[in-house]
C-alpha cells in the first residue's frame, strides 16, 4: 500500500504578522512628514548644503557669464586694433642714433593713407612731443613766473605733458568728448594751432569746457583748446596730456624723442589684412621702416586665470559642502538617540535592520535633496544678479541645473551612512528599555 505524503498546510494570514515590508512611497511619505515635523531644525540643517550648491551653480555660472562677457569684448577689439610702430627709430636708438639722426618715418598724410584701405574705420600717428624744458601752462611763459603754475594751484602737482596727434588717432582710440571737438584733416594738414586737452589736464588747468574760448601755453607758444576729452579710450597716457596736431608739434618742437607710432581701427575680422598691408600704404618703397603689433590672444591669457580663479572658488564651495555633510550627519545621530524607543518598537513589530537602515538614510537623502533644489534657486537668482548688475548677457548650462539637487543628494547619502547604519544596529531589548 503506497503512502501519500501530506502536503503542508499554507500559512495563514495570522502567521505573517512577523514578516516587515517597507514600500519606498510609504518611506519617503514618512520621511518628508518627519522633517516637517521638526521645520526649524531641518532648515537649519539644510543651511551647509543649500551654501554649498547655492556656491556651486552661482560660480560656475557666473564664470561662463563673464567669460562670455570679457571674450566678446576682447574679441571685438582683437579684430579690429592695429597698432604700426616706428622700427626705424628703434633701430637707431640701438645704434645710439635715434637722437642725432631725429628719425620719423611717418608721412604727414598718415591717417589719410591708413584710411584709403579698405577695411579701415579710422586712424592716426601719435608720439610724446619734444618741448624739453617748455611748461605746459595757462599763461605764457613770461608771465608764469613759476613753471606749471596752473597744475601746482589746483594742487594736484601733476606736470602736464604735450602729445602730438592726428584726429584720427583720438577717433581710433574710442575717445568721449566731454566738450568741443576733435581734430580733423583740416587742422592737420593746415598746422593750426589748436589743442585738445585730456581729462586731467583740462582739471589741472581749470578750463571746464572750450565755451569760454581758454588757450594753453607751452613755452610762449599758444593753442586754442577746441576740445575737452572725458575718457581717453585705449590711450591712457593721454589723460593728463595737451594734445597738437603732429605736424605743428614736428614745426615747432622738432622729431619725436621716442618711437612714434599710429593707431588703426579696423572693421571686424579686417585687422590681418590691414596689418600686412599699412606699412606699404605709408611707404611703398620702405615698407621695413614700419612694424606692425597685435593684440595677443586672450584666450591664452584668461583661461589660466580663469581656471585658477575657478579652482578656488569650488573649493571653498566644496567646504560648504562638507559643512552641510556634517549638519546632515549630527542630525541624523541627534534623531537615531531621541527617536530609540520608536527603533526598539520597530524591530519588535518585525523591522529589519535593513529597514531601519534605509528609513533614516531617506530622510537624510531628503534632507540634501531639498537643500540641493533651494541651493540650485539661490544660485541661479545669483547669477541673474550679478549678470543685471553689471549689464551683463547671463550664461548658464541647463545641466548645472541637474547638478545642484544631484551634489545635494549625494551630500545627503554620506551623510546619513553612518547614522542609519548605527540605528540598524541597537538592539531592540535595550531599545525597547528607552521608551
Amino acid at each position: 500500500m503506497k503512502l501519500r505524503k501530506k502536503r503542508r498546510p499554507r500559512p495563514s494570514s495570522s502567521t505573517t504578522v512577523g514578516v516587515s515590508r517597507i514600500r519606498s512611497g510609504d518611506a519617503v511619505r514618512e520621511a518628508v512628514s518627519t522633517i516637517a515635523a521638526r521645520p526649524a531644525r531641518s532648515i537649519l540643517t539644510m543651511f551647509g548644503t543649500v551654501l554649498g550648491c547655492a556656491a556651486v551653480i552661482a560660480i560656475l555660472g557666473l564664470t561662463d557669464t563673464a567669460r562670455g562677457q570679457i571674450t566678446s569684448t576682447f574679441n571685438e577689439l582683437e579684430a579690429t586694433t592695429v597698432t604700426v610702430t616706428d622700427a626705424q627709430f628703434d633701430k637707431a636708438m640701438q645704434t645710439g642714433t635715434a637722437a642725432d639722426s631725429g628719425v620719423y618715418s611717418f608721412p604727414d598724410d598718415t591717417g589719410i593713407r591708413l584710411r584709403n584701405l579698405n577695411g579701415v574705420a579710422d586712424a592716426g600717428v601719435y608720439f610724446a612731443t619734444a618741448i624739453g624744458a617748455d611748461p605746459v601752462t595757462g599763461q605764457p611763459r613770461t608771465i608764469a613766473k613759476r613753471p606749471n603754475i596752473d597744475q601746482k594751484a589746483s594742487g594736484t602737482g601733476a606736470a602736464l605733458v604735450a602729445w602730438a596727434v592726428e584726429g584720427g588717432t583720438l577717433t581710433a582710440a574710442n575717445t568721449q568728448l566731454a566738450s568741443g571737438v576733435l581734430f580733423d584733416d583740416f587742422h592737420t594738414l593746415t598746422g593750426q594751432p589748436v589743442a585738445v586737452l585730456g581729462p586731467a589736464a583740462a582739471e589741472n588747468l581749470g578750463i571746464p569746457s572750450v565755451l569760454t574760448n581758454p588757450t594753453v601755453f607751452i613755452g610762449n607758444d599758444a593753442y586754442a583748446v577746441i576740445g575737452i576729452l572725458s575718457d581717453t579710450g585705449t590711450l591712457p597716457e593721454l589723460d593728463n596730456a595737451v594734445m597738437i596736431p603732429a605736424p605743428v608739434a614736428i614745426d615747432r618742437y622738432g622729431r619725436p624723442e621716442q618711437a612714434a607710432k599710429a593707431l588703426i581701427r579696423t572693421d571686424l575680422g579686417a585687422a590681418p589684412l590691414i596689418a600686412r598691408q599699412a606699412p606699404f600704404a605709408l611707404d611703398h618703397a620702405h615698407p621695413e621702416h614700419f612694424s606692425t603689433i597685435a593684440p595677443p590672444n586672450w584666450s591664452v591669457v584668461s583661461d589660466p586665470v580663469q581656471t585658477s580663479m575657478g579652482g578656488l572658488l569650488l573649493a571653498l564651495a566644496a567646504i560648504a559642502l562638507v559643512i552641510g555633510c556634517v549638519a546632515i550627519a549630527n542630525t541624523t545621530l541627534v534623531a537615531v538617540m531621541e527617536r530609540t524607543g520608536e527603533i526598539g518598537l520597530r524591530q519588535a513589530l518585525g523591522a529589519k535592520p535593513t529597514h531601519i537602515l534605509s528609513q533614516f538614510l531617506i530622510e537624510s537623502v531628503v534632507l540634501g535633496g531639498l537643500g540641493g533644489l533651494l541651493g540650485s534657486a539661490v544660485g541661479v537668482a545669483a547669477v541673474l544678479i550679478g549678470s543685471i548688475a553689471q549689464q551683463w548677457t547671463p550664461v548658464l548650462d541647463p545641466l548645472l541645473l541637474l547638478l545642484s539637487p544631484a551634489l545635494g543628494i549625494a551630500t545627503g547619502v554620506i551623510a546619513g551612512l553612518y547614522p542609519s547604519w548605527r540605528a540598524s544596529r541597537i538592539p531592540p531589548a535595550s531599545a525597547l528599555q528607552r521608551m
